[in-house]
């Protein structure tokens, strides 16, 4: 048996019916090779000869019969059948077979559109060149007619060994791709399941882990701040578990070691005690010698400051309440002589009354310094923003002399009892400070916070000089000034210092040279009156 190849007229001499089914028309396909090739008047037969025996087992006679492949549907289809069985393709899966004389499809169960058979379609010319050219079979993803299959295609050679034809077999590629698409979709799914689920058990046995050793922590922690704490019982049986429990166990030993330590220093303290009482008693004498020599110069150097005090307020009380009485009269003078005309300016008016009174309010306090136990302040609830804002207003002239912006940020919420004059007085001599830092042009700022539930804070920062750090704990000493040829008194910081605290406050100093300087005004609630009558000796000293 065999394959053949006939021409048209050979066949009509067998059969005119088999001679209708070779002509075949070409169709062009996507991906086919050239079409500018025709189809020769051929058919593929399947030949066969069978030897016919006689008796004597010679042979008598040749039956001779073949298959015209030609247009042969039902023989593709038997074969598709027979290698395509139920089951052998997934669900939307679609086997195909074609035999081809030379690359043109004569008998295939691949359709072109639903119940069109692709006969007399060509194949891909790299399909035909590997396999009818060179001989060799073809099995890859290919494009057939009109669709993704994977296919492959054998050489078809007739009795005389020569390729004529290609036999092909094939199944659709989507179903396939689909499935493949959907297990790596589920195999991702169940991958990112499992790293959940492996997340989950790092956590948990973390958290087993780490929790030991927290507690841990924990307890160590507590011992450092002197608390007995212990881990206690440990159900578990690792590496951390035996750690907790002798952890538990140093810490006893420890505790042990300490008692025995404390009550071997007791010992030592009664013994050195004992050996040492005459030098205590020499050295209460010495201190005893020495605070006598420390309080005498303390009152000395108080009975200066008092005296220097008491000249320089005289002073001050004559220069000052001279030319303010006369301010105030001729103010007076001016108002009664302007009338109505006074009328526009009467807020300035109001402004230059105040200020002159604060004048003598502050020659009276000063002079109330040297008689401390006849000092007495009024106290109120300072209206901390209005405070700040005039104090704003009042160095504005000062400020844009020197070319200096002053900024006023209140936010502090808590109220304070506190003489608003005074508070008034310590504020100024600051900002003016400030504003005299920095000559040549700069920012102030001024500001209030709450000092947690206990009072307020005011802060006074300039972008000056700075104060070098061998003279800041000076700055609030009397007379100390650095201001000698500007004509500084070196008061204005110690008595701001001393209004302060006889309130309770205080008043730091933060400077860094060439960066500026904050002083911050530490104001309480309630003023302390037990520090209300606080003397000159204690200001200074």
């Amino acid at each position: 048996m065999g394959v053949e190849i006939y021409s048209h007229a050979e066949l009509a001499r067998e059969d005119p019916r088999l001679a209708d089914r070779v002509r075949l028309p070409l169709v062009p396909t996507p991906r086919a090779g050239p079409t500018e090739r025709t189809l020769e008047d051929r058919g593929m037969v399947l030949h066969a000869v069978y030897p016919v025996m006689d008796a004597d087992g010679r042979v008598s006679a040749l039956l001779e019969g073949g298959v015209l492949l030609n247009g042969n549907l039902a023989f593709v289809d038997a074969i598709r059948d027979l290698v395509y069985g139920p089951g052998s393709l997934p669900e939307g899966g679609i086997g195909t077979v074609t035999v081809l004389l030379d690359d043109v499809r004569i008998a295939t169960n691949v359709e072109l559109e639903p119940g069109v058979r692709a006969v007399g379609t060509r194949v891909s010319a790299a399909v035909r060149e590997q396999v009818l050219e060179r001989g060799e079979p073809w099995s890859n993803r290919a494009f057939v007619v009109n669709d993704w299959y994977i296919a492959a295609y054998e050489p078809i050679t007739d009795v005389r060994g020569e390729r004529v034809g290609m036999l092909y077999a094939g199944f659709l590629e989507a179903p396939f791709k689909n499935d493949y698409q959907d297990t790596l979709a589920v195999l991702l799914l169940m991958f990112a399941l499992a790293l959940v689920f492996a997340a989950w058990l790092a956590v948990a046995g973390a958290g087993s882990i780490f929790k030991p050793i927290e507690t841990l922590t924990a307890v160590v922690r507590a011992t450092q701040a002197g608390q007995h704490v212990r881990i206690g019982p440990v159900g578990a049986r690792d590496e951390v578990g035996e750690l907790a429990r002798q952890f538990d166990a140093m810490l006893d030993l420890l505790e042990e070691r300490n008692r025995q330590i404390r009550q071997a220093a007791d010992g030592l303290e009664q013994t050195v005690e004992a050996r040492t009482e005459e030098l205590r008693r020499k050295n209460r004498e010495l201190e005893g010698t020495i605070r006598t020599l420390h309080e005498t110069r303390q009152q000395l150097v108080t009975a200066e400051k008092f005296a220097a005090l008491g000249k320089l307020s005289a002073g001050i009380a004559h220069e000052i309440n001279n030319p303010t009485a006369i301010l105030l009269g001729n103010l007076e003078l001016l108002v009664q002589e302007l009338g109505e005309a006074a009328r526009p300016a009467q807020g300035e008016i109001e402004l230059m009354y105040e200020q002159i009174e604060r004048i003598n309010t502050l020659v009276k306090n000063l002079l109330n310094y040297a008689r401390p136990a006849e000092y007495a302040a009024r106290l109120d609830t300072a209206d901390l923003g209005n405070v700040l804002e005039r104090a704003g207003t009042l160095s504005r002239h000062l400020a844009g002399k020197a070319g200096v912006r002053v900024s006023v940020a209140h936010r502090a919420r808590t109220p304070v009892r506190i003489n608003t004059s005074e508070l008034q007085q310590v504020l100024m001599n600051l900002v003016i400070n400030a504003i005299q830092a920095q000559p040549g042009g700069g920012v102030v700022e001024v500001t209030s916070d709450d000092w947690d539930d206990r009072g307020v804070v005011i802060g006074v920062r300039d972008e000056g000089s700075g104060i070098p750090s061998e003279q800041l704990a000076k700055v609030f000493d009397p007379f100390f000034t650095t201001k000698d040829q500007e004509g500084g008194t070196g008061l204005g910081l110690a008595i701001s210092y001393g209004l302060v605290r006889r309130t309770g406050g205080h008043i730091t100093v933060d400077s860094e040279v060439g960066r500026g300087t904050l002083f911050q005004v530490w104001l309480p609630r309630e003023p302390r009156t037990e520090e209300a009558g606080e003397s000159w000796l204690n200001l200074f000293g």
